[in-house]
């Protein structure tokens, strides 16, 4: 478990060393919206911070981590309309980032674009309350739907479906937005929204990739700098078992946000192949994200 490793590597620290789970980078991206729709700019100035208080100064587990071990995350956040005061529409792209051992390079574990991130906001929300058991409003649920996966996607890739625990709470956070109406967590419309993307990791036929995500990010990456061979050969396992999943479930927001995170690392990866292995990577890349099939020729060229 990610965790006994966590306290093994930190027997010794004191008390005081130890920190809270997320390190969460928020950027806000407001030029769309002009004086007269938000007159004024300070409200983004305390969003961002109100945010940034809430991913990283908040516990969300029991467990142990140092400032090193903590979770990095970024949050995008484009607003592009105010249609009425302290209400703001926009989107969002989160990405989770995981360090690989015993290199200096760190990994994308999931790029997840929110199209639909609409939260109202004043000066008095700066303390923002938030109960798992109970909803308050969009703008807290959506941040604690985002930790609850990045902690269910850290683990996951420490340890063989580890994040269960916390993509139990993810669902609970979503199905209580649901019920209250809220934007962005519905079953029908967006087939990439935050419900779908709750249901995939949740589904019993994708488990294979919540498996297959240990293998790429704790097997093969880990391991990589020392037996790049065996690393390729895992991963390319791991992507024929995507490309199987996907006869069944087509345009699979879990599985699209994967690929988005990791178009460049595959071509990283395979660069130093075999000819042979090249091409079994190029036909399998190229069928799971014909959208980076240019990107991916590369490995053939």
């Amino acid at each position: 478990m990610k965790k006994l490793i966590i306290l093994l590597t930190f027997i010794g620290f004191s008390a005081g060393s130890y920190a809270q789970e997320l390190n969460c980078n928020v950027t806000i991206v407001s030029d769309q919206i002009n004086a007269q729709q938000a007159a004024e700019k300070q409200i983004f100035v305390d969003m961002k911070i109100a945010i940034s208080d809430f991913m990283n100064n908040r516990r969300w587990t029991n467990d142990i981590f140092s400032q090193e071990e903590r979770i990095k995350c970024n949050l995008i956040i484009t607003f592009t309309k105010s249609p009425q005061q302290n209400v703001f529409l926009g989107n969002a792209q989160f990405q989770v980032i995981r360090p690989v051992y015993n290199t200096t390079y760190q990994t994308l574990l999931l790029t997840y674009v929110d199209r639909n991130f609409n939260v109202s906001f004043s000066p008095e929300d700066r303390q923002m309350i938030f109960n798992e058991q109970n909803f308050s409003n969009n703008l807290t649920s959506i941040l604690g739907f985002y930790a609850m996966v990045a902690l269910t996607l850290d683990y996951d890739s420490f340890s063989k479906t580890g994040g269960d625990q916390f993509l139990a709470r993810a669902y609970n956070i979503a199905n209580m937005a649901a019920s209250a109406g809220q934007s962005g967590w519905e079953q029908t419309g967006d087939v990439r929204n935050r419900y779908w993307l709750i249901e995939n990791l949740q589904n019993q036929q994708l488990l294979p990739f919540r498996e297959g995500f240990y293998t790429y990010h704790r097997l093969a990456l880990d391991n990589f700098a020392n037996d790049p061979a065996t690393g390729r050969r895992q991963i390319l396992e791991f992507l024929n078992s995507i490309k199987t999943i996907q006869q069944s479930r087509t345009n699979s927001v879990l599985m699209n946000s994967f690929m988005d995170a990791k178009g460049q690392e595959l071509v990283n990866v395979f660069s130093e192949a075999s000819k042979d292995e090249k091409q079994k990577a190029f036909q399998v890349l190229s069928s799971v994200d014909p959208s980076k099939t240019e990107l991916y020729r590369k490995l053939v060229k």
